[in-house]
């Protein structure tokens, strides 16, 4: 089978995601899988892709992601997993699409505005 390189994004996190046949290690920037991400939340995010598709003791995942936050690296990892799974076999495709994992979340932090608080939020009206 040799090395599937798929990149997943989610917010300003990057994945880049090398899976290979083995035993079901997963490595996420040279620390193991449960480390990186402590919560049990974000673990089941992660292995989402693989235990719908049944095949998290199949393959070994070394995985490089940066930027953002826990939740958004987490989210990046699970769309470059899904579409990793995708190119594993078509028929993935079929139980992982319909769960929106295959689709880029384009959700992005909204900009400040001058003479504002925040990107909504404005500075406090006094009349005096």
């Amino acid at each position: 089978m040799g090395v599937i390189h798929k990149i997943g994004r989610r917010k300003t996190a990057v994945a880049r995601v090398y899976v290979s046949e083995g035993t079901g290690v997963i490595v996420v920037n040279k620390k193991p899988f449960e480390t990186y991400f402590p919560t049990a939340t974000l673990q089941y995010k992660v292995l989402q892709p693989m235990s719908m598709t049944e095949n998290v003791s199949n393959f070994d995942v070394k995985v490089n992601v940066y930027g953002g936050g826990s939740t958004g690296q987490a989210e990046a990892v699970r769309m470059a997993l899904a579409r990793v799974m995708c190119e594993v076999n078509a028929e993935n495709r079929g139980i992982l699409k319909p769960q929106g994992l295959l689709t880029r979340d384009p959700r992005m932090v909204e900009r400040k505005k001058f003479g504002q608080k925040k990107a909504r939020k404005r500075f406090q009206f006094s009349k005096r």
